[in-house]
């Protein structure tokens, strides 16, 4: 598997209508082969609508966005998604459900089991191909979800609020989940959230976005040894990540230093 480069220079992102709407305001950034960013912010900002600019889901308004070099003007080639919600078909199988990229592909399902029956036994799946989505818990959902994404090795695999919609415990452990999973694979991923501890805890990097219209305000570097376990979130370097960014939302008016006055958007 070869893992993607990303390339943005100045990306806007303008809604015609009535009241034109800008939500990406002027966007470089360059994420590495093989990276892992989080893109961090509050509800609004602009960090999904991002995502979708580099998924060739939306046409950007103004700049330069390129995948590998070449300009987005589309789905790129090997992009795997995942989104907050699992989006399984009811009515077919796990396996079923993974093999649907291939199958909208019309490439033949068969030179893909191996590599479906691997997945499955990295995501802890392998006793559960034959079951349908309702058979599963929701973290067990978005683990198929994830193995969707990869079936057909994508270079680069975009998240976007994979785990706002599980309990915390469940949020946890697919954030410990999903690390393994990437050092596996070392695909480029795009993880999109409004967590910070999660931003922190999964990323190489974490671009934190600012409110509407969406531009960079800070981009910080994790470095934490890997493999993290989730006790490395009450290490005091952990602390410090966090810390700084709860001070840059306090800056942007996010967050009240008073207690029970967080803002509505950040309080997820």
């Amino acid at each position: 598997m070869t893992a993607a480069a990303i390339h943005a220079r100045g990306v806007r992102k303008v809604y015609e209508g009535d009241r034109a709407l800008t939500a990406l305001d002027g966007i470089s950034l360059d994420i590495k082969p093989g990276e892992f960013v989080s893109i961090l912010g509050p509800s609004g900002c602009g960090k999904s609508t991002f995502l979708r600019c580099v998924a060739g889901l939306e046409t950007i308004s103004g700049g330069d966005l390129r995948v590998d070099d070449r300009p987005v003007a589309g789905p790129p080639d090997h992009v795997g998604m995942v989104f907050q919600r699992d989006a399984l078909l009811e009515w077919r199988s796990i396996e079923r459900n993974i093999m649907l990229p291939i199958e909208f592909a019309g490439k033949p399902v068969a030179a893909y089991r191996r590599t479906m029956a691997e997945l499955l036994k990295l995501t802890g799946l392998s006793e559960f191909g034959d079951r349908y989505p309702r058979e599963l818990s929701g973290g067990m959902r978005q683990r198929a979800a994830i193995c969707r994404a990869l079936i057909d090795q994508p270079s680069l695999l975009l998240m976007d609020e994979p785990f706002g919609a599980l309990d915390a415990l469940t949020r946890d452990q697919m954030n410990v989940e999903l690390q393994r999973i990437w050092l596996e694979t070392r695909n480029t991923v795009m993880f999109v959230t409004h967590g910070i501890a999660e931003a922190v805890f999964l990323a190489d990097r974490v671009v934190v976005f600012s409110p509407r219209p969406g531009r960079i305000a800070d981009i910080i570097e994790v470095n934490l040894p890997r493999p993290r376990k989730l006790s490395v979130r009450e290490t005091a370097q952990f602390g410090t990540y966090t810390a700084r960014i709860r001070k840059l939302f306090h800056e942007m008016g996010l967050i009240n230093e008073e207690p029970g006055e967080v803002r509505e958007e950040m309080a997820a």
